[in-house]
């Protein structure tokens, strides 16, 4: 089963970490990402721009609304995704913890994928 890891954290707390700490954030997170590759788990990934690059699209009574940045005010914004093969919950949530544990973002949702539409 497909699980998407969605990584939150607040921006501006990690803008203020020092480098020479970002660094060992940074390998910490490739760790995680080389083991899952080399188990078979990890499908794709993906790191977002700052939530002020966002730009939001929204229906409102057959018009829509085009605005710039993300949809609401959050403490902790999405900044990033982990598309992962797992034979259940509780190995995703496996990676999810060594995930959290490399001390990137605050939080990790864990999120099964439903089959497509067209399945």
């Amino acid at each position: 089963m497909q699980y998407l890891l969605l990584s939150y954290a607040n921006e501006d707390e990690l803008d203020a970490i020092p480098p020479d700490q970002l660094g060992a954030v940074t390998d910490a997170i490739d760790r995680v990402v080389q083991d899952t590759m080399r188990g078979g788990q990890l499908r794709a990934l993906g790191r977002l721009q700052p939530t002020a690059a966002a730009t939001t699209v929204r229906e409102r009574r057959g018009t829509l609304l085009t605005t710039d940045g993300p949809f609401a005010e959050t403490r902790e914004q999405l900044g990033g995704f982990y598309l992962i093969e797992c034979a259940d919950l509780d190995e995703a949530l496996d990676v999810a913890r060594r995930l959290a544990a490399c001390r990137a973002g605050s939080l990790i949702e864990v999120r099964p994928l439903r089959p497509s539409f067209h399945d």
